[in-house]
């Protein structure tokens, strides 16, 4: 092939493809085919209360170390390892025979202590009458009176003895002091525990269960002047206490668990400039376990009515972010807009939007093709946004297919 059919054919080849292109061209610049149809939607306009998101962890509301009051051999485990137990239950026995005859020779000792003060008491009083007869010197009823005393001191140092030998007898069973779950037993049977030193296990409150979390002190002083406005706040009311809240564990997508604020801290921790707050859950089915992650959302603006649009529908360009707006005629102009937070998967505008627009949802790249000019495709968009496959799809203009 010669140079000079290569290129006759390469022209004819340039030829063919700039015709194939001209009714796309033609389409997108409002020739025969119109303006590019786009879905359009009126924000949604709705009284919400913005939520703030902050990451915690589950802590029990009551934690124990349970440790023996007495030393001794440990003789009997009564539970099995991570069982529920209630206050009160049995948990260990130490060898108890040593203090069981501490306790019978206490009691001895108060018997003796107890004839001892019958007897002395019964002479003092024959002696007082005595006295009072004539029929005996004054000095003999001093002495039976110091011996009387000196009988009921001793009898209450042997009542004291008597009752501390019963507190060590009953300490030897060591019982739960709350209801919850318990650990691992940490010393086995046949080993030696010490008074006071010798961690046995620990049990832990699960039911309720608490949430702790840390905001910082600009969210704070927010927080703050809401509640002084009268707003529903993280620290409204007193210090929050009753206000609703919602946890989300980190393998959940949604805020399923209820609960309650009911601690503020009452200083500010110079240290990382938050302050500690806390939450409280009710944990029936013990699915909450301390220790867990998650994040917790706290209400942190007053009631409003809020204009709501998809993310779907927000373009951004450098440091702004902007809307198509629809007018008359299909006529579209973009709209700077400033951005909130997300409630239920809709982006709340904060400036920008009144809520009688009509805004740009699907089709945002043909804008640009229609030279300004668009044949909006009205939907109405739901409370909760689910994404653009959620929207029913609009009948194209004379019956067409719908447009894609």
């Amino acid at each position: 092939m010669s140079f000079r059919q290569f290129r006759n054919g390469a022209l004819a080849a340039a030829a063919l493809m700039s015709v194939g292109a001209l009714p796309a061209t033609s389409y997108a610049q409002g020739g025969p085919g119109g303006p590019p149809p786009v879905t359009v939607a009126k924000p949604v306009l709705r009284s919400i209360v913005e939520m703030d998101e902050y990451t915690g962890r589950f802590d029990a509301a009551a934690f124990v170390e349970i440790r023996a009051r007495v030393s001794g051999y440990l003789d009997t485990v009564h539970f099995q390892d991570g069982a529920m137990v209630n206050q009160g239950d049995l948990l260990f026995t130490i060898d108890r025979r040593t203090y069981q005859a501490a306790y019978n020779q206490a009691q001895a000792s108060l018997s003796i202590r107890q004839t001892e003060f019958d007897l002395a008491k019964v002479e003092f009083e024959r002696y007082q009458r005595l006295t009072q007869s004539g029929a005996a010197a004054a000095a003999t009823l001093d002495q039976r009176r110091q011996a009387f005393l000196s009988a009921q001191s001793g009898i209450v140092g042997a009542r004291a003895a008597a009752e501390s030998s019963r507190l060590a007898l009953s300490f030897t069973e060591v019982r739960a002091p709350i209801s919850g779950r318990i650990s691992r037993k940490l010393v086995t049977e046949g080993n030696l525990v010490r008074e006071n030193e010798t961690l046995l296990t620990t049990i832990v409150q699960v039911d309720p269960v608490h949430f702790y979390f840390d905001i910082d002190e600009r969210s704070y002083l927010s927080y703050q002047r809401i509640a002084k406005q009268g707003g529903n706040s993280s620290s409204g009311g007193s210090n929050g206490r009753g206000l609703a809240v919602s946890v989300m564990l980190t393998d959940e997508k949604t805020f399923t668990h209820k609960g309650v604020l009911d601690f503020t801290d009452n200083r500010v921790d110079t240290a990382t400039g938050t302050m500690r707050l806390r939450a409280v859950f009710d944990n029936k089915d013990q699915f909450l376990t301390p220790g867990l992650f998650g994040r917790i959302a706290v209400p942190g603006s007053p009631q409003y009515q809020a204009v709501m649009v998809p993310d779907e529908a927000i373009l951004t360009d450098l440091d702004r972010r902007y809307v198509y707006v629809v007018g008359d005629g299909g006529a579209v102009q973009q709209r700077p807009i400033r951005t909130g937070s997300r409630t239920d998967n809709y982006r709340i505008v904060r400036e920008g939007l009144k809520g009688d627009e009509t805004v740009v949802i699907n089709g945002l790249q043909r804008v640009r093709l229609g030279g300004g000019k668009v044949t909006p495709m009205p939907v109405e968009l739901p409370q909760v946004w689910n994404g653009l496959m959620s929207l029913p799809q609009p009948a194209a203009p004379g019956g067409q297919a719908p447009a894609k």
